[in-house]
């Protein structure tokens, strides 16, 4: 058995925990922030993730926390129906069903399903070293840790890929973001419904249930520059006056919301990496390739990485580079993939010139469903 640093403690992190632990592995997590705090809004974890959650030993745990997703409705700033994705028929042939869920709960159940001592928080990773005998991680104290192997999960600004590949930047995709979980149970929202507006000039809004009556929503605007003093000075009531022309619920949704339960970030992700791996070391998760949301994909695609690592583990026990090597060629095309489509998909949702949004609904409207399901059967099917 290998003995394993992983540097970082989200979800990327700490389900990488949970495999490699199931495998006999030794298992260290470094994480900067000194406690692990209820934060984020809300997530959506697609089959595909359920059914690498199942593999993980933690599906049921996860999915009692959650809501059920099985109706995706792409909508006009009217409320006119673009496109409506039922994923009952791919759930059921799969057996897992699309969950919404609170970030904070689910990270909770990582968390306490992982052994005490196993995570180590308050030790900022500072830079990686090999050796002969594997990999030495520096951290701000002064402290070092010895293992066989590391894993980089430590999110989009990844101080492990910095290092390994310091010319991988983030980008800015041009729109920023509000996101907030309500309790919306006097709504009386559709069971298992989620909604997304794409609007005229430049404004989204999203809305999942993620269990107990609560709403997660999500409302994005164009923004030229990233980290907008307007933008970060917005409070709800801003919202408001910016969505007012919106259909039900978003006006009702956002009137639910109180300041403090606001949060707000620029949207940005990873152009897809030339290597996830490089000698005795590992990016996964948002540090490999962090997605615009797009797609729902984010969390997903860092559980998907920890059910897909054990599979390669398990026939390279003794050969920790070669099970790398694996991880890398299953893993980035997929993940490339849904980067790209990712982008692609918000620099349509957010188009502001009128001639283009009408033709961009009409599209929208005309697409056959056969091409929504062969998305979601290469979205949910392949891993």
């Amino acid at each position: 058995m290998a003995d394993f640093i992983i540097i970082g403690a989200g979800i990327g992190g700490l389900a990488t925990a949970h495999a490699l632990l199931n495998l006999g592995h030794g298992v260290r997590v470094y994480e900067a922030a000194p406690e692990l705090r209820a934060v984020g809004a809300g997530v959506v974890l697609g089959a595909n993730a359920m059914r690498a959650l199942h593999e993980l030993g933690l599906h049921d745990a996860v999915a009692a926390l959650g809501a059920p997703v099985r109706q995706l409705q792409l909508l006009d700033q009217q409320g006119r129906l673009l496109q409506n994705a039922d994923t009952t028929g791919f759930t059921q042939r799969l057996g897992f069903e699309n969950l919404g869920i609170h970030r904070a709960d689910l990270q909770r159940v990582l968390l306490a399903g992982l052994p005490a001592g196993v995570v180590r928080l308050g030790v900022p990773f500072e830079r990686l070293s090999e050796t002969p005998a594997g990999v030495l991680a520096h951290f701000a104290n002064g402290s070092t840790a010895q293992a066989d192997a590391l894993i980089g999960a430590d999110g989009l600004n990844s101080r492990v890929r910095r290092q390994l590949w310091p010319a991988a930047m983030p980008r800015y995709a041009g729109y920023t973001c509000w996101r907030a979980v309500v309790d919306a149970s006097q709504l009386g929202l559709a069971a298992g419904e989620s909604g997304e507006t794409w609007g005229r000039t430049g404004r989204r809004f999203g809305y999942v249930p993620v269990g107990g009556g609560r709403v997660y929503w999500f409302a994005c605007l164009n923004s030229p520059e990233p980290r907008s003093p307007r933008y970060q000075a917005y409070r709800a009531a801003d919202l408001r006056r910016e969505f007012a022309g919106f259909h039900a619920p978003v006006p009702e949704l956002l009137a639910l919301t109180r300041d403090d339960q606001l949060l707000w970030n620029d949207i940005l992700d990873l152009p897809p990496l030339p290597h996830f791996a490089r000698g005795s070391v590992l990016l996964l998760g948002d540090a490999a390739h962090a997605t615009t949301p797009n797609m729902g994909q984010g969390a997903g695609m860092a559980i998907e990485d920890a059910a897909v690592l054990a599979r390669c583990l398990r026939p390279c026990r003794a050969d920790l580079l070669a099970a790398f090597q694996a991880f890398e060629r299953q893993r980035r095309p997929r993940t490339a993939r849904i980067v790209r489509t990712s982008w692609h998909l918000g620099r349509v949702g957010q188009l502001e010139n009128p001639l283009l949004v009408r033709i961009r609904n009409a599209v929208m409207r005309m697409l056959p469903a056969a091409v929504s399901r062969s998305q979601m059967a290469w979205l949910y099917e392949e891993l």
